[in-house]
C-alpha cells in the first residue's frame, strides 16, 4: 500500500495514471499534480469511481523546485514519479533529494533552452569529449549519484519504452539467452495511421527535435555520427509489415553502452513514412524547428514551441489512429560458446489501447512502464541506493508485469537481422 505523486497530465500520464488505478493493491493513493490544475481534476472525475485508489489533485509549476518541495512535504508520498517535460528533470530530482523521496521517470533531460551560455559550455565540452552533439545525455542526472546514495533514495531513470522496456529486454537476455551481448538493433516501429497531413505521436517539441538531430550509434567503444536520416534500413515487422526505419541518435544507446559488459555495438531505428518526414523538411528549411527565440510583433517566441501549439495535441489522436506500434529489440552473442541471435518485441494495437484507456498505443507504450517502474520502487521490490537506469535491476519482475498490465512480449530464436 503506497501513496505516488505523478506529475504531469498529458497523454503518457494520463495512462500510467489510469494503470495506477488498476494496480490499487500497490498505489492505495495517488496525487496528480500539474501546472494545468484542471486536467488533473477531469481525469480524477473520470476515474475516481472506477478504482479502490484515492485520487486528489495538485497545482504545480515543476520548473519552480520550491513548489515540487511545498507539495512533496505536504503530500508526504512513497515516491514521485516525472511524467512531465524532460526539461523539468533535474527540478524534480533536486526536490525528491531535498525530501528524500524516491524518483522515477521516463526520459532523460535535456533543456528547453539550448542557447544558455552555461549549459552550451558544458555541452561543446561534452561533444568534444564524448563524440555526439546530441542535447540529451544522461551526464547531467548521472551525477546526482552520490547524493542520492547518501540520502539513501532511489531513482530510476528512464522508465518508458524506448528508453525503458527495450533496456529491461537487454537486461531479460543476458540474464537468460547470453553469456555475452555482442549486438543490440533497437527497432522502433509505428504502423498507426492517425488521418492526419502532419502530426507528431507524443509531445512535437520534443519529438521534432529528436528526428532532426544528427544519428549516432555506439562501435566498438566509441560513438559514430551520422548526419540526420543518413542511414535508412526496410524491415519487415511482426503482425505490421514492411516498414522504412532510419538511424537516430537515442538515450538508452548511451547507458546500454556503459551497463552491458562488453558490447560491440548498439543501434536505434525509427519508422518514418515519406509524408512525415518530407513536412519536417519543409519546417525545417523555414526555421520552425529553431529552439532559439525570435521577435514577432514586438513579443518573444521559440518558432517550435509556436509550431506545437498549431499541430494536433498527441492525446487527441486516440480515436482517430488505427494500426499497430512494434518495439523490440535484436540481440546478437554467444551462448555455452555457441553464436546466438534473438529478437525480443510487443506488438501493441492503437484501437485497443484507446478502447481501454482512450489513448494511442505511443502514449500507452510509454506509461504502462512507468507504472510499472512506480510501482516496483514503491513495493521496494526494486530498492537500492543512488541513480540508476532500468537495466540495472532484475528484469524478470518487470517482464512478468508488462504481461499482466497489457504489453505482452515475443521472443523469437530465429529472426530476420538488419544489415
Amino acid at each position: 500500500m503506497g501513496r505516488l505523486l505523478i506529475i504531469g497530465c498529458g497523454g503518457v500520464a494520463g495512462v500510467a495514471i489510469h494503470k495506477c488505478c488498476q494496480n490499487s493493491k500497490t498505489f492505495s493513493e495517488i496525487c496528480i499534480a500539474s501546472r494545468t490544475k484542471v486536467k488533473c481534476d477531469a481525469l480524477k472525475e473520470k476515474l475516481e469511481n472506477t478504482t479502490e485508489t484515492k485520487i486528489t489533485t495538485a497545482q504545480v509549476d515543476a520548473d519552480k523546485v520550491e513548489e515540487l518541495i511545498a507539495l512533496i512535504q505536504s503530500y508526504q508520498p512513497d515516491a514521485v514519479l516525472n511524467v512531465a517535460l524532460p526539461y523539468q528533470d533535474l527540478t524534480i530530482m533536486d526536490a525528491c533529494l531535498a525530501c528524500k523521496v524516491d524518483y522515477i521517470d521516463t526520459a532523460n533531460y535535456e533543456p528547453e533552452d539550448t542557447d544558455d551560455k552555461q549549459w552550451r559550455e558544458i555541452y561543446e565540452k561534452r561533444c568534444k569529449e564524448a563524440g555526439f552533439t546530441a542535447y540529451f545525455d544522461y551526464s547531467w542526472q548521472w551525477a546526482y549519484q552520490e547524493k542520492f546514495k547518501e540520502a539513501g533514495i532511489t531513482a530510476l531513470l528512464g522508465s518508458g519504452f524506448d528508453p525503458g522496456v527495450t533496456s529491461v529486454f537487454t537486461a531479460y537476455a543476458l540474464k537468460h539467452y547470453f553469456d555475452e551481448i555482442e549486438t543490440i538493433d533497437i527497432l522502433d516501429c509505428n504502423g498507426g495511421d492517425h488521418g492526419y497531413p502532419f502530426a507528431t505521436n507524443f509531445n512535437p517539441e520534443i519529438n521534432l527535435r529528436e528526428v532532426s538531430a544528427n544519428g549516432s550509434y555506439w562501435e566498438n567503444g566509441h560513438w559514430v555520427e551520422t548526419e540526420p536520416m543518413e542511414i535508412k534500413r526496410e524491415y519487415n515487422f511482426p503482425q505490421v509489415g514492411e516498414k522504412d526505419m532510419y538511424l537516430l541518435h537515442h538515450e538508452e544507446i548511451e547507458s546500454l553502452a556503459k551497463n552491458v559488459p562488453g558490447v560491440k555495438r548498439i543501434r536505434f531505428f525509427m519508422t518514418f513514412g515519406q509524408s512525415y518526414l518530407t513536412h519536417m523538411k519543409c519546417l525545417e528549411n523555414v526555421g520552425m524547428l529553431s529552439t532559439s527565440p525570435i521577435l514577432f510583433e514586438g513579443k518573444e517566441i521559440v518558432p517550435i514551441q509556436f509550431l506545437k501549439a498549431l499541430l494536433p495535441d498527441p492525446a487527441s489522436l486516440g480515436p482517430r489512429t488505427v494500426g499497430k506500434t512494434n518495439i523490440g529489440c535484436i540481440f546478437t552473442g554467444k551462448k555455452d560458446g555457441k553464436e546466438k541471435t534473438i529478437y525480443i518485441y510487443n506488438v501493441c494495437d492503437h484501437q485497443e489501447c484507446y478502447k481501454e484507456v482512450g489513448s494511442q498505443a505511443i502514449s500507452y507504450t510509454t506509461g504502462v512502464p512507468a507504472m510499472i517502474g512506480a510501482a516496483l520502487v514503491v513495493d521496494k521490490v526494486w530498492d537500492k541506493d543512488g541513480v540508476f537506469n532500468i537495466e540495472e535491476f532484475d528484469p524478470d519482475p518487470f517482464m512478468d508485469m508488462l504481461n499482466q498490465y497489457g504489453l505482452p512480449w515475443v521472443v523469437d530464436e530465429n529472426p530476420q537481422t538488419v544489415e
